[in-house]
């Protein structure tokens, strides 16, 4: 009786990177994304979101724009990053935005993070 022979036929299939950069192609979705990750309260969340609009608008001119040179803006807006506010605030003025304050809609305030 002949032995039964085992095939193994590997699929490939081609996939592209999905960048959401792509598709923050206007400043209203640019600027709704950044007031969205605002609403969260997540300083991270935040971080993230101005690094994505940065990279949809071109790293080199933002920083160019916030007298920052590029190297340290990416360090500033990557995963491990921690911007100082002023950093942040002339990434939002690069980047032609304003930041402003309304009362939240429930009347409570997000607990604090104490003190370390």
């Amino acid at each position: 009786m002949p032995k039964a022979v085992k095939t193994t036929v590997k699929a490939t299939s081609r996939t592209t990177r999905f960048d959401a950069a792509d598709y923050l192609n206007s400043e209203e979705r640019q600027a709704a994304y950044i007031a969205a990750a605002l609403e969260t309260g997540d300083a991270d969340f935040v971080r993230d979101a101005l690094g994505l609009v940065a990279r949809a608008r071109g790293m080199s001119a933002i920083a160019k724009k916030a007298g920052l040179n590029r190297e340290s803006l990416y360090k500033a807006l990557g995963e491990t990053g921690n911007p100082e506010f002023g950093t942040v605030m002339r990434i939002v003025a690069a980047l032609g935005l304003t930041l402003s304050a309304q009362p939240t809609t429930s009347g409570r305030m997000p607990k604090r993070r104490r003190a370390a």
